[in-house]
C-alpha cells in the first residue's frame, strides 16, 4: 500500500472518525446489543480497527471477544482450535483477517449454528472512516436491491471495456441467498455494503474478461500492475494472458490442480462512494464506485480455491438495456440513487 501522508499508521491517525465508523458499524450496519460478539485479526490485520469494533460493542451492551492470531497462508482455511470454538457460540462475528474465513469450515459450522458471520478483511483505520463512517448507506442498500432484483429479470447480463473484455451470462432465476433479504433466524454473511450481485448459471460465463485493477490471492499480486485477459468457454477458464501479473495467476491456479479452481462462481457490481480507486485491498477494491467484481473458483463444486477480480469502467447492459455505460451508471433510478449518496460526477 502507497501511503499518502504517512501518518496512516500513526495510532491518532483518524481516531475520532474511527470511533464514530464502529458505533455506525454494531449499531446500523450490525445491531450488537446484547449479542455474543466474536471479532477476530490476524498477524497482517490492522488491530486498531479491531479494537475500536471491541470497544464500541461493549459500550453498545454487547459481549466482545477479540482474538488476534498469526496470518494462515491462504484463506478459507480451518483456523486454530480456540478461534473455532469461539466462533461455534458466536452470535455475531465480524471478520478483519486479510486471510479470511468466509467459506472456510469454521465459517460454515458458525452460521449453521445461527451466527451472522460480517466480512471486513483486512479493513484498516482509513478503509473503515470512508466505505462506513462517511457514506450514506440507506440509498447504497437501495441501490443493492435494485441491482440485483433487475439483474433477476433479465435473461442475460453483458459487460464490455475498452481494454477488451466482452462477456456474456444467462441468469439463474433461482437466485442468490447473498443479496436477498436476510432470514428472520438463523445464520447468514453479511458483506461490506456497496456490492450487488445477481446468480448466473456457471457454465454460462463466455467470451474474454480482462482484469485491470486488482487479483487477490494470490497475496504477490493485490493491486493489478498490468491487465490480466482472461478467455472463457462453458464457465471456466481457457487460458491467460498478459504480463507477469498473469504468469503469476496462471501458476497460482495450477497449483492447486483442481478443476474447479478455473471456474467462474460469481459476478457483483461495485458502488460504495468511498472507494474512488483500487488500492490492492480486495474487499474495498470489490466496491470501486462502477466497478465490477468477479469470483473465479467455485467452493461449493469442491474448489479448493478461490479468488477475486476487479474490472473497472465496464459498460453493462441488462438484455438490451444498458444500466452503466464506461464506469458511469446511466439508468435513471441508478442515477437517482447516486446522487442519494453524493457520488461524485452526479
Amino acid at each position: 500500500m502507497v501511503f499518502k501522508l504517512g501518518s496512516e499508521p500513526r495510532n491518532e491517525y483518524l481516531e475520532l472518525e474511527l470511533n464514530k465508523a464502529a458505533h455506525k458499524l454494531v449499531t446500523e450496519l450490525r445491531p450488537a446489543a446484547g449479542k455474543q460478539v466474536l471479532i477476530t485479526a490476524d498477524s497482517s490485520a490492522d488491530m486498531r480497527v479491531a479494537r475500536a469494533t471491541a470497544a464500541a460493542v461493549y459500550a453498545v451492551g454487547g459481549v466482545p471477544t477479540l482474538i488476534n492470531y498469526h496470518t494462515l497462508d491462504e484463506p478459507m482455511q480451518e483456523p486454530p482450535k480456540p478461534l473455532l470454538g469461539a466462533s461455534q457460540h458466536a452470535e455475531i462475528w465480524f471478520n478483519f483477517a486479510v486471510a479470511y474465513q468466509l467459506y472456510s469450515p469454521a465459517y460454515h459450522t458458525a452460521v449453521n449454528n445461527g451466527c451472522i458471520y460480517v466480512e471486513l478483511t483486512g479493513m484498516d483505520v482509513d478503509m473503515m472512516v470512508r466505505t462506513i463512517g462517511r457514506v450514506n448507506y440507506a440509498p447504497m442498500n437501495e441501490m443493492k436491491r435494485w441491482l440485483y432484483r433487475e439483474s433477476q429479470k433479465a435473461e442475460t447480463v453483458r459487460l464490455t471495456t475498452a481494454l477488451g473484455t466482452d462477456l456474456r451470462m444467462t441468469v439463474d432465476k433461482a437466485g442468490d441467498h447473498f443479496w436477498e433479504e436476510p432470514p428472520a433466524e438463523g445464520g447468514f454473511p453479511q458483506m461490506l455494503g456497496g456490492q450487488s450481485g445477481f446468480m448466473a448459471h456457471r457454465e454460462s460465463y463466455e467470451g474474454v474478461l480482462v482484469f485491470d485493477a486488482a487479483i487477490w490471492p494470490p497475496s504477490e499480486i493485490g493491486l493489478l500492475r498490468e491487465p490480466v485477459k482472461l478467455t472463457i468457454e462453458n464457465g471456466l477458464i481457457q487460458k491467460v494472458e498478459g504480463g507477469a501479473n498473469a504468469l503469476m495467476f496462471e501458476r497460482w491456479l495450477a497449483g492447486f490442480d483442481h478443476p474447479e479452481s478455473y471456474r467462474m462462481d460469481h459476478a457483483c457490481y461495485g458502488f460504495n462512494p468511498g472507494v474512488p480507486s483500487a488500492t490492492g485491498r480486495i474487499l474495498e477494491d470489490e466496491r470501486v464506485f462502477g466497478c465490477m467484481q468477479f469470483g473465479i473458483g467455485a467452493t461449493e463444486y469442491g474448489s479448493p480455491s478461490h479468488t477475486d477480480g476487479v474490472v473497472l469502467n465496464p459498460s453493462v447492459w441488462l438484455d438490451e438495456v444498458m444500466i452503466e455505460e464506461n464506469g458511469r451508471y446511466t439508468h435513471p433510478d441508478l442515477v437517482d440513487f447516486c446522487r442519494q449518496m453524493g457520488a461524485s460526477g452526479y
